[in-house]
């Protein structure tokens, strides 16, 4: 016996010999292994034995015996997992329809929500020095609170690069605003848009140069421009060295031209770039202490911690400023061109969550929530028909059949639902993606050649599939075989249904929270729509003028245009009506507060402004061209009235610590009304006004209404032309003006109301393929008690009321979940509309009628057929 066992070969090398041995070779070449090992054994012993024994099993694990088993038998599997799946999908057509078509809008919306996150967390990349440019910011404190501002005396910038050269490669100063400028060549003129700059700053943005090289600022008279205005005004023709006008003033020689930047880039407006000497020239300098208009840009020595130059630079300005902005304690610190776009929001000197960075967790929230939902009806339409199911896992595990290949089998399915979503989701991304650029103003492109596009997509298909699948796989593979074959099912009462009940109350809360956020965006835009804005913007034409010729002969032109017979009033202002640009501080009235020195938008305007927009007066009169003196007068609105805190204003002297227009102290004449000038969502700045009868920059028409429009701008084009012939007529209408500054919220209220659509059609299309799916289950029993004398609104009551109980709960639980959400978006508004409770109603009716239409048909169906088909169903 002892002598049996010692020729007993090694049973772990067996095993492994089994393990990996084609089927067909195993059982000779094992039975050629033991008679070798036996002979080996009564020659040389048994340890010689076994170790020849070792050595002959790993010698036979080679290509010939191994690949063609394994390869053999995973295709053998695969095979037949990819015939089951395709039986199965084809079999259950609604339910693979359903479940195909809420994966493919999941994905359509991620993928394009994705490009669109990217986009906007990409901003600003497209510039080399990206990791050392940054804003020079300051902290100024006020009496309502501390104020973070980026505008800033170019004797700063100056100050920087003289005395802090060790810790900045450069420093370069940009105009603070983007200008509209008329850029003509020969017979061709434009307005365009642009940058008045430092030499510094095009190398300090590494601006890819087509023509000319970077450098092209040196001198006050060159110009760079993007390669779209150089291919408008030269086409096929060498720019370099060309000569353009500016406003039909300056000619500049162009010296370089540069890409187009990507709209996600903080100056990507910029058409064009001249030098900052040349907006200066005649009236300024890069010396002064007293006038804030630039930007500061510091490009950051490498080894140089942002953090710690705020600090060296932190009082920098201290020495150099009037006695009034001592006051203000203003408090430099470096703001990295990373935090430019999605961190760029401050108060009271502390950082706040911005609104694009809101807008970016908004909208990858919802993307997730779509996608989820979308896995939820697969998991539910899964785990509704795992009873049909219950036989065929049964059998198959009779005959041998294992949970983990089970496990395989269903999760295959999962991503093969997953992969044919995937691909006409990438269909629809592509379809969609123009009309989703025009609705965010972007211009995203599909990155078919992106490697890590398609390598991330599908590796989220993988994920999505599995989680999807996972679930459904785990549940159905559990199965007690000799249950099942003996007729059990797999329904455990109500119990079993309450995971399904589960996700489809997390669907409808989201979907209903989705209803009442988009109704409440709508109500917040309309509030703000009918607030009044103190200026009657129907019929008014603006007009921005650069022309030099513009100012000689601007009396002309009014009354040229007055004599057409379409035109009413003519004015023209400083700033645009639309804008909030030009304040100032340093005033002072009889009874002021000790300490206390409010900034007043300042607003200089000529005869006939105040009638041309439509101006509102609540006290005193308008400025007069009958009388003298006018210049000292002002007028002032009703939010400077309430800060100035005077009772009977009209006659009442101002006094300004700086001589403006010639005078120290003013006379108020009027109070007006409050005009929207800024955010409509916002309080009306306190504004002061000023007379100034030179020819003001923006120039307004005051159109006749009972004139045909096209007649009327006809006719003003032909004056503009006749007496200013080299200026561009590019004009405006006030009331488009204005209804742009409601394109973000609109653009938020559209993008919510889709995404309510598409969370309510995704929960539907879940919702159809469950109730068809019980409504079949309970086939018989509509019968039974259709025969008993059961109406069919009695069993159209039976089969929804399950539904609409999920929906209440659903809207119960919405509530206190989108409150949250939209009080703390609404917080973000100085003027917002109230939460009513009507919303919130509102929302949970239009899911329940939504839900009880998409059951309806499915009650319907059954209520009305004959009982003995449902009787005769088994």
């Amino acid at each position: 016996m002892a002598n049996f066992k010692s020729q007993k070969p090694p049973q772990w090398a067996l095993r492994f010999f089994r393990w990996f041995c084609h089927p067909e070779y195993r059982e000779d070449v094992e039975g050629d292994l033991r008679e070798r090992f036996v002979r080996l054994a009564n020659k040389q012993g048994s340890r010689a034995a076994r170790w020849r024994f070792i050595g002959d099993v790993l010698l036979l694990f080679r290509p010939a015996m191994v690949r063609i088993s394994f390869e053999n038998h995973m295709n053998t599997m695969i095979n037949h997992y990819l015939k089951v799946s395709y039986r199965t999908l084809v079999r259950n057509k609604m339910n693979s329809l359903i479940n195909i078509g809420g994966l493919t809008l999941g994905m359509t919306v991620a993928i394009i929500i994705g490009l669109w996150i990217q986009d906007e967390l990409t901003y600003n990349q497209n510039h080399e020095n990206y990791s050392h440019i940054a804003r020079v910011l300051r902290h100024n404190d006020r009496k309502e609170g501390i104020i973070t501002s980026r505008t800033m005396v170019p004797g700063l910038g100056t100050l920087l690069k003289t005395e802090y050269g060790n810790y900045f490669e450069s420093v370069g100063m940009i105009r603070q605003r983007i200008e509209d400028r008329v850029i003509s060549f020969e017979d061709k003129i434009f307005t365009q848009t642009g940058y008045f700059v430092q030499p510094e700053i095009p190398e300090m943005l590494t601006l890819k140069m087509i023509h000319g090289s970077r450098s092209g600022l040196g001198e006050m008279s060159n110009i760079l421009l993007s390669k779209t205005v150089s291919d408008k005004l030269f086409g096929d023709r060498d720019p370099i060295g060309q000569i353009v006008q500016m406003d039909a003033n300056w000619n500049l020689k162009v010296t370089g031209v540069y890409e187009d930047l990507p709209v996600n880039s903080e100056l990507s407006a910029a058409t064009f770039l001249a030098t900052l000497d040349r907006y200066n020239h005649g009236w300024s300098s890069v010396n002064v202490w007293d006038n804030y208009y630039v930007w500061i840009f510091v490009k950051v020595r490498p080894g140089h911690d942002p953090g710690k130059i705020s600090e060296i630079i932190e009082s920098a300005m201290l020495p150099h400023v009037g006695e009034h902005d001592v006051r203000s304690n203003p408090r430099l610190f470096l703001h990295p061109m990373s935090r430019w776009h999605l961190h760029n929001q401050f108060e009271d000197g502390e950082e706040v969550m911005s609104l694009q960075l809101k807008y970016v967790w908004f909208y990858g929230i919802i993307g997730i929530f779509i996608l989820i939902l979308a896995c939820i009806n697969f998991t539910n339409l899964s785990t509704a028909r795992a009873e049909k199911r219950a036989k065929e896992i049964g059998m198959r595990k009779a005959l041998g059949s294992n949970r983990v290949r089970l496990i395989h089998q269903f999760l295959l399915e999962s991503l093969i639902i997953g992969f044919l979503s995937f691909v006409f989701s990438v269909c629809l991304a592509w379809l969609f993606l123009p009309e989703f650029n025009n609705l965010a103003i972007k211009k995203l492109e599909f990155p078919f050649s992106q490697i890590s596009f398609w390598t991330t997509c599908i590796a989220f298909t993988v994920f999505t599939s599995l989680l999807a699948g996972s679930y459904p796989a785990f549940y159905l593979s559990s199965v007690k075989t000799l249950k099942v074959l003996k007729g059990h099912t797999l329904t455990l009462g109500k119990v079993s249904s309450l995971p399904r009940k589960i996700l489809v109350v997390f669907q409808f809360t989201i979907s209903i929270s989705m209803i009442a956020g988009t109704l409440i965006v709508y109500k917040q835009i309309e509030l703000a729509k009918k607030r009044p804005i103190g200026y009657q913007k129907e019929h008014l034409i603006s007009f921005q003028q650069r022309s030099p010729e513009y100012r000689k002969k601007y009396d002309v032109l009014k009354n040229e245009l007055k004599q057409t017979g379409v035109v009413r009033e003519v004015g023209s202002a400083n700033y645009s009506i639309t804008s909030t640009l030009g304040w100032n501080n340093g005033f002072s009235w009889k009874n002021q507060q000790a300490g206390f020195d409010p900034a007043f938008n300042t607003i200089r305007v000529s005869h006939g402004y105040s009638k041309a927009v439509g101006m509102g007066f609540i006290y005193g009169r308008d400025f007069s061209p009958d009388l003298a003196n006018e210049s000292a007068s002002i007028l002032i609105n009703e939010s400077a009235l309430k800060v100035m805190g005077l009772e009977h204003p009209v006659g009442k002297k101002v006094s300004f610590e700086r001589e403006w227009l010639g005078h120290k102290q003013f006379t108020i004449i009027g109070v007006v009304r409050d005009m929207i000038k800024g955010s409509p969502f916002e309080p009306t700045d306190p504004s002061i006004i000023f007379l100034d009868n030179r020819a003001l920059s923006n120039f307004y028409i005051r159109v006749n209404p009972n004139v045909n429009p096209r007649l009327a701008l006809g006719k003003i084009e032909g004056v503009f032309k006749a007496v200013i012939p080299s200026a561009a007529f590019n004009y405006k209408f006030a009331d488009e003006e204005y209804h742009r500054k409601f394109l973000a919220e609109e653009r938020i209220s559209q993008l919510a109301g889709y995404f309510a659509i598409l969370t309510i059609f995704i929960s539907c299309l879940g919702l159809l393929g469950l109730s068809s799916f019980i409504t079949e289950q309970r086939t018989k029993e509509i019968g039974i008690r259709k025969v008993l004398g059961a109406t069919a609104a009695n069993l159209m009551r039976l089969l929804s009321f399950d539904y609409v109980i999920l929906v209440v709960v659903s809207s119960l639980l919405a509530v206190p979940i989108s409150y949250y959400f939209l009080n703390g978006w609404l917080s973000g508004y100085s003027v917002k509309t109230e939460i009513s409770w009507w919303i919130f109603a509102l929302a949970g009716v239009s899911a329940l009628i939504i839900t009880l239409f998409t059951v309806g048909y499915q009650a319907i169906k059954a209520a009305f057929r004959n009982p003995v088909e449902s009787l005769r169903y088994e």
